[in-house]
């Protein structure tokens, strides 16, 4: 439900919210500190400017930045931006919501829960309980959110 895209859009908004003074980051930065490919971040730094969840200076000291504060931004919007919008209206017709089949009625249940919850949740309140440094152990799962260490830093 919710791809890789999204999950790194995630990494690196909670990466840029926790930088001090809403300082700027360059793409390849933020993929060091996440341990990602910067090219595929660059990718997705382009979908959140898009989606106006980040703002980008250019030049040599340019860098992409939060263009509004973390408790401003959803986790709807950030699926949004990288994944398109969440649909629940298989009809192909403009139908009488009232005399929808079943499939179709579970189906925009469906979509309005997934918004709904979707829409609860900011960028603020998902930084809540993640770990900004390592990893954390969770009975053999690894938090998505606190991401993987560097190489160079695992060989240490």
């Amino acid at each position: 439900m919710i791809n890789k895209t999204t999950i790194l859009a995630v990494r690196t908004l909670v990466h840029l919210a926790r930088e001090r003074n809403n300082s700027v980051r360059s793409p390849r930065q933020i993929a060091d500190a996440l341990g990602e490919s910067p090219s595929y971040l660059a990718k997705v730094t382009r979908l959140l400017g898009r989606a106006d969840i980040t703002r980008a200076d250019k030049g040599t000291h340019g860098g992409v930045y939060l263009s509004r504060p973390p408790r401003e931004i959803t986790l709807l919007e950030i699926v949004e931006a990288c994944q398109g919008a969440i649909v629940g209206d298989y009809c192909r017709s403009n139908c009488d919501k009232r005399l929808i089949c079943s499939y179709h009625a579970a189906a925009e249940e469906l979509r309005a829960a997934m918004v709904g919850v979707l829409s609860q949740w900011t960028l603020a309140r998902l930084m809540e309980r993640t770990s900004s440094s390592k990893a954390m152990d969770l009975g053999g799962l690894v938090c998505l959110m606190a991401g993987r260490q560097p190489m160079n830093a695992a060989m240490r």
